[in-house]
Parts: structure tokens; C-alpha cells; sequence
């Protein structure tokens, strides 16, 4: 056997183990559980057709565009199907069907496998699918079914009727609104817990937090990313004199961090490289929310800091070097 064919070449991610990739897309899928099957609970049966629909429009796309092109299928290593779950999280429950198809189509077609496939993407595929939504259906991205609890929020909030009726759902203002608009705000323990109104898989700090927990203590996450994010949110919170709990609570930081940052292929390799990567998250995140029009922000930060992952990998790496070179002249 020749020396090129024993050395076999392909894109990130690298990891050294005996579970392939499906292995490791099957635990993320089960770190997402709890978050759906509250987001069910919350809001019904919307919740779960929609995931139905982005899971199935992602697996469907990649396999389409992998069969048109001649390509070994990848359908069966689940990254698709965790794509579709997390584009769905990152969504309100009573988007139209035809929106949730367009944005998985964004992930999976132009963000994925236009590039050459899983871990050749430049940015996270549910990320810019959730992206392209936002500023392609402003309105419809941000009407979101009230809980009861947010719908007396917000009437208390207006001095009046708060809430808005429409044909598909019962809309209004998520905490992150509220606050920019400096309106009463629910409790901490309510955006804990999960009872206030938002994208489904943002409204539950808990849910979120057992599947991140999960994914550590399984070892499929570095938790240098989730803890320097979430850490510098709450930090740079106090900072400017704001609820650091708050913060953490409302919106997608939760989500970002435990199943967005932490993409192998658009996060830095090295422990020093995933730590800059989540500060600069975190101190983007509380930019785009307090000096922007935009009350979340998450999805420019984190683009931002996917653009910037191979600079800070090769920082990170030329030091490490530099520091063995250093020890072995010693």
C-alpha cells in the first residue's frame, strides 16, 4: 500500500475516538430534548410541527443536493437532523412552513454543502438559516406566541390590552423587547423556568442548561466556550450597571452556547483559542444588545466570531508553538 493512500485526508472535525460523527450528533439531539418537549408544552403542537418541518427540509436538502451531485450520501452521520433541530429552536413556533423550508435550504444548501459538506461550512448552518429569516421576514420572525403569564406582563407594561390578535397566533414583545423599550420585565425564576414568550428553544434557561450540563459531562463540549460566554454576558451586564441574570435568561444566549458556539467546525481548536472565542461572543453579544437597534444580537456576534475562528486559531497555535520551542531550548 502506497504512502498516499494510507494517509487518509479529510476536513475538520478531527477527534480522535472510536464514535464517528453520528455518534456524537446523537447526543446533541438528546442535549436538546428537554427544550423541545417544553417548547411542546408551552406552545402546543405549533412547536413540534415546526421541528417536524425543519428536521425534515434539512435532512430532505442534503440528501437532494448530495444525490445531484454524484456525492457519497452523509444523511446517516445526523448532522443534518441537528442542523434542522437547532434552526428550529432559534425560531417562533407559528412560523409558516414555507419560511422554516427557506431557511433550512440557507443552511444546509448554500452555508453546508456548497462549501463541500459537514466541516468545510464557514459559518454554523443553523445559524445563518436563522439569519436569513430575520432579515428576510422581520415581521413574521418576530411575532411570538404569549404564554399566560407574558400576556399580563405586557398588559401591565402598555397600562392596557398588550397583546395583539391575528389569524395565526397571539404575538408580542419577548423580555429582550421589553427591556430595550425599558417595560416591566417578568422574573428571573419566570425566564428560568421557561414561561415567558420567544423562540422556542430560547425560552427555558433550565432546559437548556440540563442538555449543556449533559453535553459536558459526556465530553462531546469543551465547557470553555459556554462558561467564557455566558460568564462575560453576566459580567459585562454588571458592569453597565444591568440584571447579569437577566440577560443570561432572556434571548438565545443559552442556546448559543451550549449548541451553537460550540460547533467543531466554526470554534477554535485550542483551549486558549475557545476561550477569546467566547469573550468575544459574550462582549459582542451585550453590544448588539445595548447600542443597536436589534434587541438580541446573537446571531451577528456569533458570525462575527465564526469569520474570526481561523485567525484566532492560528494565533493560539503559533504561540503554543512558540512556548514548546521555548521549553525544549530549556
Amino acid at each position: 500500500m502506497s504512502a498516499e493512500k494510507m494517509l487518509a485526508v479529510s476536513p475538520a472535525p478531527h477527534i480522535n475516538a472510536q464514535a464517528d460523527t453520528a455518534f456524537y450528533m446523537k447526543r446533541v439531539c438528546l442535549a436538546l430534548l428537554p427544550a423541545q418537549i417544553w417548547a411542546v408544552y408551552i406552545f402546543g403542537s405549533r412547536a413540534l410541527a415546526a421541528s417536524a418541518v425543519s428536521v425534515i427540509s434539512c435532512v430532505g436538502f442534503e440528501w437532494i443536493f448530495r444525490r445531484m451531485l454524484g456525492r457519497p450520501q452523509t444523511v446517516g452521520d445526523w448532522s443534518a437532523v441537528v442542523t434542522g433541530l437547532i434552526l428550529a429552536m432559534s425560531l417562533p413556533a407559528g412560523l409558516p412552513v414555507y419560511m422554516i423550508v427557506t431557511g433550512a435550504f440557507a443552511a444546509i444548501v448554500v452555508t453546508k454543502q456548497l462549501f463541500g459538506g459537514i466541516g468545510q461550512n464557514f459559518a454554523n448552518p443553523a445559524l445563518v438559516g436563522r439569519t436569513v429569516l430575520f432579515f428576510s421576514f422581520q415581521n413574521e420572525m418576530q411575532r411570538f406566541i404569549v404564554t399566560p403569564r407574558m400576556s399580563q406582563i405586557m398588559i401591565n407594561a402598555a397600562g392596557g390590552p398588550g397583546v395583539m390578535l391575528s389569524a395565526d397566533a397571539v404575538s408580542g414583545a419577548t423580555p429582550l423587547v421589553l427591556f430595550s423599550n425599558a417595560r416591566t420585565l417578568p422574573s428571573n425564576t419566570e425566564m428560568f423556568l421557561g414561561l415567558i414568550n420567544g423562540s422556542m428553544g430560547e425560552i427555558s434557561a433550565l432546559a437548556l442548561l440540563i442538555g449543556g450540563i449533559y453535553l459536558c459531562a459526556r465530553k462531546i463540549i469543551s465547557p470553555v466556550i459556554p462558561l467564557s460566554y455566558t460568564l462575560t454576558v453576566m459580567a459585562v451586564a454588571l458592569f453597565w450597571g444591568f440584571d447579569p441574570v437577566f440577560h443570561l435568561c432572556a434571548g438565545g444566549v443559552m442556546l448559543a452556547a451550549f449548541f451553537m458556539a460550540t460547533d467543531y467546525t466554526t470554534s477554535p481548536m485550542l483551549r486558549s483559542g475557545k476561550l477569546i472565542y467566547g469573550i468575544g461572543c459574550g462582549l459582542l453579544t451585550m453590544y448588539f444588545r445595548v447600542y443597536t437597534s436589534f434587541p438580541e444580537g446573537i446571531s451577528t456576534a456569533m458570525l462575527f466570531m465564526n469569520a474570526l475562528t481561523p485567525q484566532i486559531d492560528r494565533l493560539t497555535v503559533r504561540i503554543r508553538l512558540k512556548r514548546l520551542a521555548k521549553r525544549r531550548d530549556v
